[in-house]
């Protein structure tokens, strides 16, 4: 979130991963920061879709693995602190051990969904305040990302009251999600973007009326989400790869690498001349 030459915040774009290989892809393509998104880990890891269905312990060891690999910081989605303000305690403390750099909590009652499907419910004012609050007392480094997604259900003023309730009570991050104007994504970053960084979440399909990285760096945001980049990709031409399996017996021809190619993706050699340095 460093300025860029002409002295505005430079927008970081953070695409979404979902285990070690995902974020090794995101940090190979030059990007400062990866996304372990809720969704992205539902689908990958349950095949379903982001219902509350992931729990702490999936998601914690997701976390391992990818600190394990990369070494770009890692936006971690926690939804709504898997429960209430000592919930949300231990989850931070848990995942900060795993090796989050930032973990964004979420307003929405449970279970909760993703914030671009219909049926959200939010939980009161105050009991959130109370979760990021308890949130703030367990991180030690890590950054909290106070999100609202009381856009969409009780309306653009109550969601912005709510994100500065959020930002009074120590989130070092502020995300209101799903504005479907551009003049209700103006409005967040009139009343936030000089004061503290905001997130905003680029979905393939979503329902927001921002589409690029600039828009937003324009409009002053800080973090552009990505979360569902690489899963979109693999559910499109993944059943066309099957399918020519199923009908052909063979993948020639196919434009995908092979096991050469991606082993040497994955850090082959560098791990095998480690081995040999204990032979």
């Amino acid at each position: 979130m460093a300025a860029g030459p002409d002295g505005r915040r430079r927008l970081l774009a953070a695409p979404g991963c979902y285990d070690g290989f995902s974020a090794l892809l995101v940090e190979q393509a030059g990007f400062e920061a990866a996304f372990l998104s809720g969704a992205a880990l539902s689908l990958a890891r349950l095949g379903r879709p982001d219902v509350g269905l992931v729990g702490v312990g999936e998601l914690a060891d997701a976390v391992r693995a990818i600190a394990d690999r990369v070494e770009i910081p890692l936006i971690v989605d926690i939804d709504t602190g898997f429960g209430n303000a000592l919930n949300t305690q231990r989850t931070v403390k848990v995942l900060e051990r795993a090796g989050a750099a930032a973990v964004q909590l979420e307003d929405q009652t449970f279970p909760k969904r993703c914030g671009h499907i219909r049926g959200k419910g939010v939980i009161p004012v105050a009991e959130m305040v109370g979760k990021v609050r308890a949130a703030v007392d367990a991180r030690s480094e890590t950054l909290i990302i106070g999100r609202t997604d009381a856009l969409g259900v009780e309306g653009p003023e109550a969601a912005l009251d709510r994100a500065e309730a959020y930002l009074e009570a120590g989130a070092d991050i502020v995300f209101v999600e799903g504005p479907r104007t551009l003049d209700e994504t103006r409005a967040v970053a009139e009343r936030f973007a000089v004061r503290v960084p905001l997130v905003h979440n680029l979905v393939e399909g979503g329902i927001t009326a921002v589409r690029t990285g600039a828009e937003l760096q324009e409009l002053g945001f800080a973090i552009a989400l990505h979360p569902m980049l690489l899963l979109h990709g693999l559910a499109r031409y993944a059943p066309e790869w099957l399918a020519k399996l199923r009908s052909d017996g063979t993948t020639d021809g196919l434009d995908i690498l092979d096991l050469p190619r991606l082993n040497a993706v994955a850090g082959l050699d560098a791990l095998l001349a480690d081995a040999a340095t204990y032979a």
